[in-house]
């Protein structure tokens, strides 16, 4: 009990007093260990090293890169011209255009800022232009953003299965499923929120010729997810060796065929990617030696048997869990929140009979929520910077897209297959 307060008590007094997260997380650990002294300094600094020495952690940084080139390299233009010719002839026929650019573009980056800033740049101008509501376009595009974390690959995804010693792999198939869930869901609430506003689709006519020009030129574009994700499930790859070989055909395709990345830029653009990466890696490693602490402690055990005394009811726990993934995505880091819940909430799960695997999608899902949850999705941010629009007004317009998001959750949580089929399909060991 001394260890549980001085831990969470002091972590929770340095986030107060705003102690950057991955900080707060190594000096309430250094609190703990000289009052409590679970285990030595030379323990936790060995744990925090060994944290970091993941080969499966090489792709986040590679991931970042990727999407960063590909969203300057013209493939995002490239994915909207061929999603215009698909669905933008029907009612709100450019916000279903957006939707699934987002879709696309999430198989490419696998951040939600990411997607957001390629597609909306492009897609909130021209929907205003064409009499969208402004806060409406942001809206969509800040919740269309979300897939980027659940439609494979993701940075989230390999963050949860090195924090549960589950495969990549197997996170990566088990997000296709939700991703095109929430696809569809966001797609209706389009659909049936233009019928009411009037919002038209293309009257644009192409000719065969153009729709020929149209995928010539995106079939680049449109060959990255096959690469990276046919490699993947094909076991030609690791999906840490599917993230080098998205940086490789990124810099193949945005400087040499599309030209609109200029080699100079590419040590600007590795830099940015090592920028963002840094903050995440550093909480990595300190986490590694937090969840040591807790190990050793048995805290994990500990408040896994206390929540399953209170009630062994399998709905109502995922009921709670839900609710408190929500609470925390939207106030805190994603990845940092995947680090610090994981040991405590995955031996609750698995003492309910929860996949692993299904519960990663659970968690990576209800944080991705909290990317267009006031007041301090990021996603919100970045739809109000690149289309000046109020935060105030997206804060209201977001309501319908997060109760949208929150039906998907719930189906998804009780409905394992949805996001297991896939794996099972493949005959993998989930």
């Amino acid at each position: 009990m001394m260890v549980t307060m001085t831990l969470f008590g002091s972590f929770i007094l340095f986030l107060m007093i705003s102690v950057p997260i991955g900080i707060s997380l190594g000096m309430a650990s250094v609190v703990t260990i000289l009052t409590a002294k679970p285990i030595s300094i030379e323990s936790f600094t060995q744990t925090m090293i060994q944290g970091l020495n993941s080969f499966p952690l090489m792709a986040v940084p590679l991931f970042t890169f990727a999407g960063d080139i590909m969203g300057r390299g013209g493939i995002s233009k490239r994915l909207l011209q061929v999603t215009g010719l698909l669905f933008g002839r029907f009612k709100g026929g450019l916000g279903l255009v957006s939707i699934a650019a987002c879709l696309f573009f999430a198989a490419i980056s696998g951040t939600g800022s990411a997607t957001v800033a390629a597609i909306g740049l492009l897609m909130i101008p021209e929907m205003v232009r064409k009499g969208y509501g402004k806060t409406f376009s942001g809206a969509l595009i800040a919740s269309a953003g979300t897939v980027g974390v659940i439609i494979p690959p993701s940075v989230c995804m390999v963050i949860y299965a090195v924090a549960a010693g589950v495969s990549v792999t197997g996170m990566f198939m088990a997000g296709v499923g939700p991703g095109l869930l929430i696809g569809i869901g966001l797609s209706l609430y389009t659909l049936i929120y233009s019928i009411k506003k009037g919002y038209e689709g293309s009257r644009e006519k192409h000719s065969f010729k153009d729709i020929i020009l149209i995928l010539v030129e995106a079939v680049p574009a449109l060959l990255v997810p096959v690469f990276v994700l046919g490699g993947i499930y094909g076991g030609v790859f690791t999906p840490t060796e599917a993230a080098a070989v998205a940086c490789i055909y990124g810099i193949i395709v945005s400087v040499f065929v599309y030209k609109e990345v200029k080699i100079s830029d590419l040590l600007s653009i590795g830099y940015n990617a090592a920028l963002l990466c840094a903050a995440v890696l550093v909480i990595i490693g300190i986490s590694a030696g937090f969840g040591r602490i807790l190990t050793i402690t048995n805290i994990p055990v500990m408040i896994a048997n206390s929540i399953l005394e209170i009630t062994s009811n399998k709905i109502v726990i995922l009921i709670f869990i839900n609710i408190l993934l929500l609470i925390v995505g939207t106030f805190m880091e994603t990845n940092a929140s995947i680090i610090i819940l994981v040991p405590i909430l995955l031996p609750v799960v698995t003492a309910l009979g929860v996949n692993p695997i299904h519960f990663g999608v659970i968690m990576v899902l209800n944080l991705a929520i909290g990317f267009v949850t006031p007041p301090l999705g990021c996603n919100l941010f970045m739809a109000c910077q690149i289309s000046d629009i109020k935060f105030d007004d997206i804060a209201k317009a977001i309501l319908p897209w997060i109760a949208v998001m929150i039906v998907v959750l719930l189906v998804v949580t009780y409905v394992p297959n949805i996001s297991l089929w896939l794996p099972k399909l493949l005959n993998m060991r989930i």
